[in-house]
């Protein structure tokens, strides 16, 4: 193999060729279970920082622009408020054993719905 054909398949896995979606979509919780993890982004206030258990909510988050990334890795409903299982990579030490719940369908609540990447293997 060549430093030209190592060079052309670089260029064929940029991420320009990753399948995007709306996380407010019933499609994405289809694509959770079925693909895997879904990297998106999330707005991370004092409050999301400070999380220990329950479902975040935080109204004061942004639904437009994000400065963190992390893993929706499944979904489900608590006490009829449904909810995203997000990985996080601040060790297990935050939050519920490195993951957080956070609200799901709630007017791209963090931004979390704004870009959602999986890739397709």
């Amino acid at each position: 193999m060549t430093i030209a054909d190592l060079r052309r398949m670089m260029l064929e896995l940029q991420p320009k060729d990753l399948p995007t979606l709306s996380l407010e979509m019933r499609s994405s919780q289809s694509a959770v279970a079925t693909v895997g993890p879904i990297a998106v982004g999330v707005d991370v206030k004092r409050s999301f920082q400070l999380y220990r258990s329950g479902i975040f909510d935080d109204p004061t988050c942004s639904s437009v622009t994000y400065n963190h990334g992390v893993l929706v890795v499944g979904y489900g409903t608590e006490n009829g408020q449904e909810y995203w299982l997000v990985k996080n990579s601040w060790s297990a030490f935050w939050g519920m054993d490195g993951y957080i719940k956070m609200s799901r369908n709630k007017n791209n609540q963090c931004a979390i719905a704004t870009d959602a990447l999986y890739p397709l293997v």
